[in-house]
């Protein structure tokens, strides 16, 4: 399916809303019913038709259908978050006594799921070195239910061989997740590659405004039924229609978005690879990165994200550098429209690390819309203050 024919016409019956172009937001709570039959009959299937908003919203619908047709899944359910989609979607595949085997140093709230809440359950989680698919294959138990994916992982990107892991898995019986919110289903196909549920941070990239916040949850319409009538009801975590309308709005520029800051990210990178006072660039299309094939062979293109490692192993200089910037905003969250910095420093709460730890030199960048001249040249100043 044409992907401007998804993000500018799928879903949307204009003539059902006055012919409007933009689709309304149908901001109710509850939808009535004519007579007392119809509601008995409409109740089993709540998954397809407006009920409470709780479940269906014609606003949300629009989107489900958009999102799953870009990722080339079945369906598609939208939360409020990206934490609530990762959360409900890994609730939904694993019982008390159950296993995970996930990806190491997968996002901070996924880690908290895994390490912090899901053992008050009874479920536990090996984490395995993702570069290597023999590590997946020794961690997997008896009771292995889910093989958790990042790729890029967080901060420094390394990649999971995509299509290995899913043939492995699918050999086991064990369901693939993964989060695919740096590569968005532009630049990443999880599904063609047999991955069986693709998870986004919808904060980032799809809304891409810096102004909404929510997650993706992608799938067979039959995973999606389940953590529909399950989690999905059960915990609540639901998208508000507007919310909903405003990811509408930012999937238009979707594509745009994304190769202006890939292309701008390109000569940022290109700049500090050669820089002295750069340790090493963290990036997928990166010259010096390892696993530069894999990247090729399983994405078709890199985002704005990249991680520098500074050539320093001081705590205070590296806060310096982050201070130093001026169109580099600090900031946490990344896919909008302004360029992010976030250095790994501002995780030590006493502005002290331990001997040998030089994690704190790691800063996270997001390239904007900006011009590239401009940005290089803030790096360039802020660098000098090293």
């Amino acid at each position: 399916m044409d992907i401007s024919y998804i993000l500018n016409e799928l879903g949307e019956e204009r003539s059902q809303y006055f012919n409007a172009v933009a689709p309304p937001i149908i901001q109710t709570s509850n939808f009535m019913f004519p007579d007392v039959e119809t509601m008995r009959r409409m109740f089993p299937h709540e998954f397809e038709l407006p009920i409470y908003t709780r479940g269906n919203n014609p606003t949300v619908e629009i989107l489900r259908k958009k999102l799953a047709a870009l990722e080339g899944s079945e369906d598609a359910l939208v939360l409020a978050s990206g934490s609530a989609a990762i959360a409900t979607a890994v609730i939904a595949n694993v019982n008390q006594g159950d296993h995970i085997v996930s990806v190491a140093k997968p996002y901070s709230w996924t880690t908290k799921l895994m390490q912090n809440f899901l053992p008050r359950f009874g479920v536990t989680t090996t984490f395995v070195d993702g570069t290597d698919v023999s590590q997946f294959e020794n961690a997997i138990q008896p009771n292995t239910k889910v093989i958790y994916l990042e790729s890029p992982n967080t901060f420094t990107f390394e990649l999971q061989d995509l299509a290995a892991v899913a043939k492995l898995a699918k050999a086991h019986g064990i369901v693939t997740m993964i989060d695919n919110s740096y590569s968005t289903a532009l630049y990443q196909k999880p599904v063609e590659l047999g991955i069986d549920v693709v998870l986004y941070s919808a904060s980032k990239y799809i809304g891409g405004h810096s102004d909404v916040v929510a997650g993706v949850i992608c799938g067979t319409k039959e995973m999606m039924r389940k953590i529909f009538y399950s989690e999905y009801m059960t915990l609540g975590g639901i998208i508000s229609p507007m919310n909903a309308w405003l990811m509408i709005r930012g999937l238009r520029t979707l594509p745009l978005r994304l190769e202006r800051s890939a292309r701008t990210a390109a000569e940022v990178v290109a700049y500090l690879e050669n820089h002295p006072k750069v340790r090493r660039v963290y990036f997928p299309y990166s010259k010096t990165n390892p696993q530069l094939e894999l990247a090729k062979r399983q994405m078709s293109g890199c985002g704005g994200l990249l991680t520098i490692s500074l050539e320093t192993d001081q705590i205070e200089v590296v806060d310096r550098f982050a201070n130093s910037l001026k169109r580099f905003l600090l900031g946490v969250s990344w896919g909008g429209h302004e360029s992010l910095a976030f250095p790994a420093s501002s995780g030590y709460a006493d502005g002290t690390a331990q001997p040998g730890d030089t994690g704190f030199n790691l800063i996270r960048l997001y390239i904007g819309l900006e011009e590239p001249e401009g940005l290089i040249a803030d790096l360039k100043q802020a660098l000098e203050h090293i």
